[in-house]
């Protein structure tokens, strides 16, 4: 008997059009291009801000030592730090390659995120449905049903905080989750016009195997989007798989096998020990405030999950992937491990990518979907006018006065005058997330990092507090410039400068001042 023969299937739908004849570009690829113009154009016309600073500065203690890299934002050790991801090594290659800083490359990162999420969301939303229009629906969805709030964090891919969240790991990480349960579905699916048939059955194991790796790099770039990405490749698994059950549980055990020895043979860090980390949950708990402010006009699409389920079954994919995401909204809620509130980005997809595919039906529209058209253009509408205008529409073209992003300050005044690794004294609020991303190191990082114990890291925030409280002596002040080898200030216009420390620079914006302290 053969290993294997080829098995030929006839397509119908878009596909069988393609013989002969000029190709237009579908409604996607136009509109997509687009999108992906206006925003890119939108992203480098904001200033970096908030998290932007932790990343530049992740890639310039790669670049400086790719193998060992030092702390992301301290003067110590960075073994463990899970921001030395495949993603950030990427970046730190190409930094070094072409002798980019660390802002400049996340300049250049962001509009290839948003390639990798566009094709990402063109792809799965194929594999839901033929419809031409489902896309470009799916888009305009999930960029601008959240709600009448601003909704910022990373991972959150509104159309406002995509002016500052496009070259964050976790929007690389949505578009590979993306491409990951296309190709999910259609194993689980088994379609395409060229299927293999071997001894095996259907698909070579070699295609699990790759899937696997897909998720494997996705739990690495950015573990708790690989947790929604996880649920949703058991929702559209236990949504289309047909066949025998051993056959079917060996195929996706080697999938997941694969991923998680893509994870653990990474050698930066043990990605499986943040699972026990809450050193991050109490930040995390106000994701779960305002939640119908933030999130209220995505559920336009409850009707059409619950018409889904009625149409076919409950195991409709978009169904279960819901349910999947809402349950692990809800554990985090009731555990205190409120970082697992960071998939509630992703919970909204089920919802906008089912009105997507509903309204994408061909006409003519019964009553009800012409209700559910009007009231899903008016809630585009509302959530444009309110929340997302800001981030297309520059102040100077603005004749209303749309919310805008963020207008953080930059500090190059300061950084020009710090030489790589030098130790910085800060409690600033945009200066100890961002001066880090220059080359400097902080005395106490912002931010939580397995690679420090978050113990050390509130005591060298309490010393930070204790050094720039107006009631320190110089003595204590010198020891704590000797505990962690300082030797700038960046103060804010509020604070005094210390006897002791020479002023060097200020910002004319700002009114803050660089002074030297240390020697």
């Amino acid at each position: 008997m053969s290993a294997g023969v080829l098995v030929r299937r006839t397509v119908g739908g878009a596909t069988a059009l393609r013989s002969g004849g000029a190709r237009r570009p579908t409604p996607y690829q136009l509109f997509g291009f687009l999108f992906w113009l206006v925003m890119s154009l939108a992203y480098w016309r904001v200033p970096l801000c908030c998290d932007a600073g932790q990343h530049a500065a992740v890639v310039e203690r790669l670049r400086d030592d790719l193998l060992h890299p030092r702390h992301p934002m301290a003067d110590l050790p960075g073994a463990g730090s899970p921001y030395y991801s495949p993603f950030a090594w990427a970046q730190a290659v190409f930094a070094r390659l072409t002798g980019l800083g660390g802002w400049e490359v996340l300049r250049l990162t962001g509009p290839l995120n948003l390639l990798v999420l566009l094709t990402g969301i063109g792809r799965f939303t194929r594999a839901l449905t033929p419809r031409p229009w489902a896309p470009v629906l799916a888009l305009a969805a999930m960029t601008l049903l959240w709600g009448v709030e601003r909704a910022w964090w990373s991972g959150y891919l509104n159309l406002m905080s995509m002016t500052g969240n496009l070259a964050y790991p976790s929007t690389f990480a949505i578009g590979l989750a993306f491409w990951a349960w296309a190709l999910t579905g259609a194993r689980a699916r088994d379609t395409g016009a060229v299927r293999y048939v071997g001894p095996g059955g259907l698909r070579p194991l070699s295609g699990y195997a790759a899937l696997g790796t897909l998720y494997g790099l996705l739990l690495l770039v950015h573990p708790i989007t690989a947790v929604a990405a996880a649920l949703g490749a058991v929702a559209l698994v236990a949504g289309w798989q047909r066949g025998g059950a051993a056959a079917i549980a060996g195929r996706w055990a080697l999938t997941g096998g694969v991923a998680l020895l893509v994870a653990a043979c990474w050698p930066y860090f043990d990605v499986f020990a943040l699972a026990g980390d809450s050193s991050v949950d109490a930040m995390h708990r106000r994701l779960y405030r305002d939640l119908g402010g933030q999130f209220g006009l995505a559920l336009l699409g409850l009707p059409v999950l619950w018409l889904r389920a009625r149409r076919t079954s409950w195991r409709d994919p978009l169904v279960l992937m819901f349910v999947l995401d809402c349950l692990m909204v809800a554990y985090g809620w009731v555990s205190g491990h409120y970082t697992y509130g960071r998939v509630l980005g992703l919970t909204l997809v089920p919802l906008q990518f089912a009105l997507a595919v509903e309204l994408a039906a061909p006409r003519p529209w019964p009553v009800w979907r012409r209700v559910l058209g009007g009231a899903t253009a008016a809630g585009a509408c509302a959530g444009f006018l309110t929340v997302h205008a800001g981030a297309v529409v520059p102040p100077a073209a603005d004749p209303v006065g749309f919310e805008q992003p963020p207008d953080w300050p930059t500090y190059d005044w300061a950084a020009r005058h710090i030489g790589p690794g030098e130790v910085v004294i800060t409690d600033g609020y945009h200066a100890v997330h961002a001066i880090a991303g220059y080359g400097p190191n902080l005395a106490a990082p912002a931010w939580p990092d397995a690679a420090l114990d978050e113990r050390e890291r509130l005591r060298r925030v309490a010393d930070v507090h204790a050094y720039l409280d107006t009631r320190s002596t110089r003595a204590e002040r010198a020891t704590i410039v000797r505990r962690y080898h300082a030797r700038w200030l960046l103060l804010t216009r509020w604070q005094r400068v210390p006897e002791e420390a020479v002023v060097v620079a200020w910002s004319r914006r700002t009114g803050e001042v660089l002074a030297r302290v240390g020697g």
